[in-house]
């Protein structure tokens, strides 16, 4: 396949996203920062590297006013290297984000979990808990959902049975929710300036 056809292709699996989906997150990103909740992402390889990617952006891209704003609190559970291998060694890697979240979350935290195959067992683990503790799931999916999709309360599904478009179809989502809630929190910060 040559790129062009690659291009038209993903413009494809972009128009099979549902934009009311999207919607939803960012109104809860937007709610998170609002009520000063921690927001929490979750996921494997790829998907790991763009939970990262995701909240590198959403901490730094959202602010338009680095002293003045107030921030979205967000943290990557796939970032803290030494707890991963403590609980993946001691205790199964089935373990690694569902322990963080017992020590860092509270009932009303948005937990964002990315599973292309919707079939993470650690990041089914992680919505299970989040969901019994009183938790705001979000779960990121490819292929058919998986149990991802049935599990967590709000999804952003890629009907599309290719992991890396999958993944990459993630990205322009979550590239897209910093470019619009940059949009939205400078526009609060304007009405409260002029106030």
């Amino acid at each position: 396949m040559d790129f062009r056809t690659y291009r038209d292709k993903f413009k494809e699996i972009l128009d099979s996203i549902d934009p009311q989906e999207v919607g939803e997150l960012l109104d809860l990103l937007a709610r998170a920062r609002e009520e000063g909740r921690w927001v929490f992402i979750v996921g494997n390889g790829g998907s790991a590297a763009n939970a990262s990617h995701a909240c590198e952006d959403l901490i730094k891209g959202t602010l338009s006013d680095f002293e003045n704003q107030k921030r979205l609190k967000i943290m990557s559970l796939t970032d803290n290297t030494p707890a991963i291998l403590a609980w993946a060694n001691d205790e199964g890697y089935d373990r690694v984000f569902v322990e963080q979240l017992k020590t860092f979350a509270s009932p009303g935290d948005l937990l964002i979990a990315i599973s292309g195959s919707g079939n993470s067992p650690n990041v089914l683990a992680a919505v299970e808990w989040a969901e019994e503790k009183g938790l705001t799931t979000v779960g990121f999916t490819g292929f058919d959902g998986g149990k991802l999709k049935r599990l967590a309360r709000h999804t952003v599904h890629v009907p599309i049975r290719d992991m890396g478009a999958a993944e990459a179809a993630h990205d322009v989502v979550f590239h897209y929710l910093v470019a619009a809630l940059h949009e939205r929190f400078a526009s609060e910060n304007r009405v409260k300036s002029d106030v």
